[in-house]
């Protein structure tokens, strides 16, 4: 219970420092004020600006102390409000004398300007023009720029940190830092930019209060309390630029502050570190000032003394920096000679085989990899413009869409044992593709209707298997005309990634995915998913299921149809492929609408009646559920069908086999790999509002009818 009071306590301490805080701003400015608490406030604004000035030294970087702008018109106003409060009380008992305003006041116009304010003034203008001038409009200007170019520079970290993250370099949590980061960086340099300006007005305002108060001061003593015009100007000229002098100080502090926070660069390191690394890594400056001064002090007439001592002092220093940089240089192993490099080496050797084997030397295989002879290494190196990375998250995220999970990076390395110019695609360590590409030359590739030749390397196309043509670059236009499709090499590449990624879709999906997708689904339906796992069917069977239908290229984006079609049915069978048969039947618009679009017609093929009947019967009859058939019935089947997906193709429609439920997993298997473009469906599938047009019956020659 303490503790909980406690917290309480203090949160409602921070909540109400800010009122407070404003409440004495504001109380400083309408409530006149004793010399005592104008000296406390006074000493008080020297103090925090010492602090925010040396918290800008210190700071690693500028995003360390991102409130900086919050904190920088907070202490403009407090020592605004201490000018109003001062100019109340200088022009009200000025008339008094020099100690009218407190002794900080008085103490800067006695001893600082030696009771002279014509110094006074002088000080006053030159401390007005460093400020003004050459700190406040530097500091301006920086961060104007700043501000701009950092805001520019956005989307292209941005991208930097999507190909970080595609490329495997960094991890999810790593990736929303940078991007924190940037955000950050953003928001500070945007603020810096605005409170700059915070800084411009509080120095004007310091030029108009001095002849404010002079002027004043001066009417009102001469006016009012019957002064001399010598006394007035005395009394009140001091106090003015004692008021000045002490507003101008904090200033100029903060106004270095903004300087030095604004200029810094956002490597995380100390300024004195920078400093002394940058300025004095390399002493041969220092050598060459010292021998300059030396020269300049040995000539006669010249201020000996003070150049030779410095000359001296410029030597010494080189020659610390000179043997303190060779230590660092042995410390660290970047000098060294042979001998001791050799007994390091073998000292390390040692260590590595007296070092026990454990989990960390046993490698995970990447689920998804690209690997490039060194030819191909600017294809993938984001510092020498490499596209590919960019190609691969754009090939992410469209087959993230389609498939309805997210693919997991692709993880690109070099390999020596390949040529310089192959690429080896693989999943879960294993390759999956490969092939070799000029990374300098263009594929043209014969889409079949060409009206020329071209002059080049032979080659095919990797993805479909298309006679294809390396040209040079400026061939481009030319092999446009003549019908060639011209695509570069990181298309060529990640376009055959692309087509592998879709034929293994089922292979990118397990455990962890599945999961997630019922995570996010459990975001809208928490009862629906709950109900399903582990109540109806476990994750292992959830996950067969998606597989299936991943195998087929049915997407599962519809993740709450599929959950609810398995919830509905999970308790009638457990068997995977049994499950796909009634998700396949609620997904049947989404297949079809993949297959055709919005066509109004679905062209389809069916079987012979008294063939489809025969397979019926050898599905039912076997015992273990396979589909029997004999294999001069199989190679006729699988002729015609091709031929009349052929026929299809040549027609542009889609080639789609409409058979009787039971048999049409067991046909599908069997049509896959060898067909390709034929889909397999079956009749309850078929939305009822769709119209079919029967474009071919296969099966019904006499030959095909023979049993075995």
């Amino acid at each position: 219970m303490e503790a909980i009071l406690n917290n309480i306590q203090k949160s409602s301490g921070r909540g109400i420092a800010a009122p407070i805080l404003l409440m004495a701003m504001l109380g400083m400015m309408i409530l006149p004020m004793p010399p005592v608490a104008l000296d406390i406030f006074f000493t008080l604004n020297i103090g925090v600006s010492l602090v925010v000035l040396l918290v800008c030294i210190y700071a690693k970087r500028p995003l360390d102390f991102v409130v900086f702008p919050t904190v920088l018109l907070i202490t403009t106003l407090m020592r605004l409000s201490v000018n109003v409060a001062s100019t109340r009380v200088v022009l009200l008992e000025g008339h008094t004398g020099t100690g009218a305003a407190g002794s900080v006041i008085e103490a800067f116009g006695e001893f600082v300007i030696g009771g002279n304010y014509a110094v006074g003034l002088v000080v006053f203008a030159i401390l007005v023009i460093i400020n003004f001038i050459v700190v406040t409009k530097g500091a301006g200007r920086v961060s104007e720029v700043s501000a701009r170019f950092t805001l520019d520079a956005m989307p292209g970290k941005q991208m930097a940190i999507d190909a970080d993250l595609n490329s495997g370099l960094i991890n999810q949590d790593e990736a929303r830092e940078r991007r924190d980061d940037i955000s950050a960086e953003a928001d500070f340099y945007g603020s810096m930019d605005g409170a700059s300006k915070f800084v411009k007005g509080d120095a004007i305002a310091g030029i108009l209060i001095l002849f404010i108060n002079i002027i004043g001061g001066f009417a009102i003593g001469m006016a009012q309390h019957d002064l001399s015009a010598a006394d007035a100007v005395q009394f009140y000229t001091l106090l003015t630029i004692g008021d000045g002098l002490v507003a101008q100080i904090p200033s100029l502090l903060l106004s270095s502050a903004t300087a030095i926070i604004i200029t810094r660069n956002s490597k995380p390191r100390d300024l004195g570190e920078q400093v002394f690394s940058q300025l004095f890594k390399n002493t041969k400056p220092l050598w060459v000032t010292a021998g300059i001064l030396g020269l300049l002090g040995a000539i006669p007439g010249m201020p000996n003394v003070a150049f030779l001592s410095l000359a001296l002092i410029m030597a010494l220093s080189a020659y610390y920096f000179d043997y303190k940089n060779n230590i660092d240089e042995v410390l660290s192993g970047e000098v060294m000679d042979a001998p001791a490099q050799a007994e390091q080496v073998a000292e390390q050797q040692k260590a590595a085989e007296n070092k026990e084997l454990s989990w960390d030397d046993v490698k995970q295989v990447d689920l998804i990899g690209l690997e490039v002879g060194y030819g191909l290494i600017p294809l993938v190196d984001r510092n020498q413009n490499g596209m590919l990375l960019n190609r691969i998250k754009g090939i992410r995220k469209k087959l993230s869409q389609d498939f309805g999970f997210l693919i997991q990076p692709v993880h690109i390395r070099d390999n020596l044992d390949l040529s310089p110019n192959a690429y080896r695609i693989t999943l879960l360590g294993v390759p999956i593709g490969e092939s070799e590409i000029y990374p300098d030359k263009e594929m043209a590739i014969n889409p079949g209707t060409v009206y020329g030749e071209l002059q080049g390397i032979k080659g095919i196309d990797p993805a479909f298997g298309l006679e294809a043509v390396w040209i040079e670059t400026n061939q481009r236009d030319h092999a446009q005309t003549l019908g060639y499709t011209v695509v570069d090499a990181a298309t060529v590449v990640a376009t055959h990634l692309s087509q592998l990624l879709q034929e293994h879709s089922y292979d990118l999906i397990g455990y962890e995915e599945v999961q997630q997708m019922l995570d996010k689904l459990a975001e809208d339906s928490p009862k629906l998913v709950e109900d399903l796992v582990p109540k109806t069917l476990s994750l292992g069977t959830i996950v067969k299921v998606l597989q299936s239908l991943l195998k087929e290229a049915v997407p599962i984006r519809d993740m709450r149809s599929i959950a609810e079609t398995l919830a509905d049915n999970g308790t009638r069978s457990q068997d995977p492929d049994e499950l796909t048969s009634y998700v396949r039947v609620a997904l049947g618009r989404s297949i079809i609408q993949n297959i055709i679009g919005v066509a109004p017609e679905m062209p389809v093929v069916t079987l012979d009646p008294a063939l489809e009947q025969l397979l019926l019967e050898s599905v039912q009859g076997a015992s273990n559920g396979a589909l029997g058939i004999e294999p001069g019935m199989a190679d006729r089947l699988f002729k015609s069908l091709e031929q009349v997906t052929q026929q299809q193709e040549i027609k542009g429609e889609a080639s789609i086999l409409v058979v009787a439920p039971p048999i049409r997993a067991y046909l599908s298997k069997l049509i896959r790999h060898t067909i390709r473009g034929m889909h397999v469906m079956a009749y309850n599938e078929i939305p009822d509002n769709k119209q079919i047009k029967v474009v071919a019956t296969v099966g019904n020659e006499a030959e095909a009818l023979e049993t075995p």
